[in-house]
């Protein structure tokens, strides 16, 4: 019963204020009964449509992301940059990026797999699973019937061709190809292109042509026959170390028959070419050129380029020249490029700073694990990050990124099912413990079902209503 005294006060205040607010009694309860009194308050998503990723750390709610799907609407530019220390999920992501984008019928992936132990690449058991046989380019297996690719291949045009051949020998002379050289190098291709009709030409014939070149070449330009033989002997020489040099067996012959690039994934195995050589830009030029010319096609398929330690091709002027024009030419066709590198300072520090920039400005989408503090502070200048996440790299956990989808910045933590485990398990790929595994699975895979269904749906609207 309440106090008489406390009664004749409300009385008194209600009729000279008007009535008052109920006094509720305090309530106990707990923190998860009463957050939803304060709602929470998170960035807005990506949208529900495309590849599921994880969760946004701060919100729980499901991460989803797909290039192709937000290109045009929410991207400028479908291409992708991760970035992070080694053991933090990079490689973890990749594999089920690429496996769950799979599962649309309308996309195609090549790998350039330049990483992997007992002998094969690290993406070894992902092409297993799904029956493709990777493509291994390897020096000494190629002296005994092993893989090869023909610069000169006829799916290439001259101009791809001619293109191809300068980018080889300027990677492998670090510098440009002066006029003369380059003119050495022209009459040699058009020769060779012009005479041999009845198989395919490789580069044996243009060493050969180079270092006795045809009198009509000189008196096309009247110039003497020696001049034009000593404009191409440098470029002689670096094409014969690609015939009977280090590099003998993967270039100088012509291309093997039965790579199928109608596979739904493309794996190059580079896993046995050293890192370190003049090899690894030398092959990425070639293998870049001819899938340029040979994979790219306006057949409305999705097509994603995952390349492993990218560095290789953002730090070479020359390979990066060539890719940087892949990737505005591959924008109107389809492509995702992905590139993979540990340290941005790999790439803007290097030989090839300002080519490496334009590449960095046309990846809209950039992921970024743990870092070291001076790293993620260097990394945050060039990438234009907010201060909160710059902060924050240096304390990501293993399976945790950074994710800046053209301004739209996220902390993402990455899922990855137990039918994925054993094809990306790596001591890099752990994420999260089993038991979150086992409560996650369930609503990670209906969700990958989902958008698959919603993008199917998509594809046969466009189609239907395409005239």
């Amino acid at each position: 019963m309440r106090d008489p005294l406390t009664v004749l006060t409300d009385a008194f205040t209600s009729f000279l204020f008007g009535k008052v607010e109920t006094t509720r009694l305090p309530v106990r309860t707990s923190t998860g009964q009463a957050q939803a009194v304060y709602l929470p308050t998170a960035a807005p998503g990506l949208g529900d449509s495309g590849v599921i990723i994880g969760r946004e750390v701060y919100s729980g709610k499901g991460y989803i992301y797909d290039p192709f799907q937000l290109y045009g609407q929410q991207l400028p530019a479908p291409h992708w940059l991760v970035l992070g220390e080694s053991g933090n999920g990079k490689s973890a992501l990749e594999k089920t990026y690429v496996l769950r984008q799979l599962r649309f019928k309308d996309r195609q992936v090549v790998v350039l797999d330049a990483q992997g132990e007992d002998g094969v690449g690290e993406w070894n058991l992902i092409a297993q699973e799904l029956g493709i046989t990777p493509i291994r380019l390897d020096p000494t297996a190629a002296l005994d019937m092993g893989i090869r690719l023909n610069p000169l291949d006829p799916a290439i045009t001259t101009t791809g061709q001619l293109a191809l051949l300068r980018t080889i020998i300027e990677v492998a002379m670090g510098h440009g190809l002066d006029e003369r050289s380059g003119f050495a190098l022209k009459v040699a291709h058009a020769y060779v292109n012009e005479t041999i009709v009845e198989r395919q030409p490789v580069l044996t014939d243009i060493v050969e042509q180079l270092r006795h070149p045809e009198p009509e070449s000189a008196e096309a330009m009247n110039v003497a026959i020696d001049d034009v033989r000593a404009w191409g002997l440098d470029v002689a020489l670096v094409l014969d170390r690609l015939v009977d040099g280090d590099l003998r067996g993967m270039f100088d012959g012509p291309t093997t028959v039965g790579i199928d690039l109608d596979a739904p994934l493309i794996v190059f195995d580079l896993s046995h070419i050293d890192r370190n050589s003049i090899a690894m830009p030398i092959l990425m030029a070639i293998v870049g050129v001819w899938l340029e010319h040979t994979w790219i096609r306006p057949d409305r398929v999705k097509r994603i380029f995952l390349v492993e330690e990218a560095w290789h091709i953002i730090n070479s002027p020359f390979v990066a020249q060539l890719f940087q024009r892949l990737l505005k030419f591959g924008r109107r066709l389809g492509l995702s490029f992905v590139a993979v590198v540990h340290h941005l300072s790999d790439v803007v520090d290097g030989a090839a700073a300002k080519e490496a920039a334009a590449i960095l400005k046309m990846a809209s989408t950039r992921t970024i694990y743990a870092q070291k503090a001076d790293e993620a502070r260097a990394t945050g200048r060039v990438l234009g990050l907010p201060r909160w996440a710059v902060e924050i790299i240096p304390t990501l956990t293993p399976g945790i990124a950074v994710w800046d989808v053209n301004g739209n910045v996220q902390v993402v933590k990455h899922l990855i099912t137990e039918t994925e485990r054993p094809l990306v398990f790596t001591d890099r790929a752990m994420t999260e413990s089993s038991a979150e595994l086992a409560e996650s699975d369930a609503h990670v895979d209906d969700a990958i079902r989902a958008a698959e269904l919603e993008a199917e749906a998509r594809a046969a609207y466009m189609e239907q209503h395409a005239g």
